[in-house]
């Protein structure tokens, strides 16, 4: 198996409403992420899913610190 694949198959995968409540935003504002590019998801059947690391990546990326104020 090659690296890429056992990293997919290690991957853990949130529900929108998961994503919603890590971020503590609403569903709608994760919706318009996805749709907007800036959170990759998967479509699983009629909803998406997010992996869990991308969350994390996102998060880190747009913490404003105090020293940037």
């Amino acid at each position: 198996m090659a690296a890429g694949e056992r990293l997919l198959s290690e991957a853990k995968f949130l529900t929108v409403a998961e994503v919603a409540a890590v971020m503590r935003v609403s569903k709608m504002t994760v919706y318009r992420l996805v749709h907007a590019g800036h959170l990759p998801a998967i479509r699983v059947g009629r909803s998406f899913r997010v992996p869990e690391q991308a969350v994390h990546e996102y998060l880190r990326e747009s913490f404003v610190g105090a020293e940037s104020a």
